[in-house]
């Protein structure tokens, strides 16, 4: 990208749009369109078109999305297929009419089959079923990946997706309902310290495997992938580092200073049993992968004391 370079960061008020933000300033990039979801809506076609044509960004990174947990996929799947599907495919479809230069989109790891062999490589796309309680968001999703695929097949369009792994950091989405689960486990563990509450109760047994990815390091991979990057297949983004749910129950409660038990509610679902990504080719990027999940958790603590009530934007 050129230091002039016209930059459009679609989300930049999320967790990952805000970090791509703060990794462009810290290089130095300063031409940055930004608009708010009042401003600019991306599921309404007309005015993201208007929006193309009158700006022209020369670059995009699409972050912008609707996102939740379990427990908000499954009450709403219709809601994240359709929010999703749309807004990708309206900024995607004009910023290729707008002639932008290159464009980068976020999905997900949740694109990958439930029972995907591990860890996860990007070719195992689409060769077995997905797993059924994020299954809306997900179709959604592997619809933008393959959409900027398309373009690039059909047209010619630099347009590139990494697929990130669990991620957290500032920012976040803290609602007590419909976050994700380290979000989660932060604020209930932080409500249940200042209540002096005996227990506390997780979903599930406590086993799957997950991986979690602090956000400015996903930021750092997008510019990397965004400069070196020329390929319709996607490129995984993860930190190589597996933890049970019940570990990371613990080290959650340990860091914010609750001492009380921790229970399980076996009878709420599990989720995919693990999900950790091959992230050879991220890494055959240049890219590493920089912050450890401890030092992580306790920064994204830190946010979430300073902003009690966020909640999903």
């Amino acid at each position: 990208m050129e230091p002039n370079a016209k930059i459009y960061v679609a989300g930049h008020r999320g967790m990952v749009g805000s970090a791509i933000v703060r990794a462009l300033k810290a290089r130095g990039f300063e031409n940055i369109i930004a608009r708010t979801h009042a401003e600019l809506d991306l599921r309404d076609q007309v005015a993201t078109n208007a929006f193309f044509e009158a700006e022209k960004p020369e670059y995009v990174f699409l972050a912008a999305s609707k996102v939740g947990g379990i427990a908000a996929n499954a009450e709403a799947p219709a809601d994240f297929l359709y929010d999703n599907a749309m807004l990708e495919m309206n900024a995607i479809h004009a910023a290729w009419k707008n002639g932008c230069k290159k464009l980068l989109f976020l999905g997900s790891s949740c694109i990958y089959p439930k029972y995907a062999p591990q860890p996860m490589p990007e070719s195992c796309l689409l060769t077995s079923a997905l797993e059924p309680t994020n299954e809306g968001y997900a179709l959604a999703k592997i619809a933008g990946l393959r959409y900027c695929a398309y373009l690039r097949r059909q047209h010619g369009a630099d347009f590139v997706s990494v697929m990130p792994t669990n991620l957290y950091g500032p920012a976040d989405n803290y609602h007590p309902e419909h976050s994700h689960v380290l979000p989660a486990l932060i604020r209930r563990f932080h409500e249940a310290k200042m209540s002096g509450a005996p227990s506390v109760t997780c979903w599930g047994d406590g086993s799957p495997l997950r991986e979690f990815l602090y956000v400015d390091d996903l930021a750092e991979l997008c510019l990397t992938v965004m400069e070196k990057w020329q390929s319709e297949e996607p490129v995984n983004a993860g930190s190589g580092r597996e933890i049970t749910i019940r570990e990371l129950s613990e080290l959650v409660a340990k860091t914010v200073g609750y001492e009380g038990q921790i229970l399980w509610d076996t009878s709420r679902p599990n989720g995919t049993p693990r999900k950790l990504l091959d992230i050879s080719r991220a890494m055959g990027l240049g890219w590493r992968p920089k912050t450890t999940l401890e030092d992580g958790i306790r920064a994204a603590y830190d946010d979430f004391l300073h902003s009690p009530m966020r909640v999903e934007r």
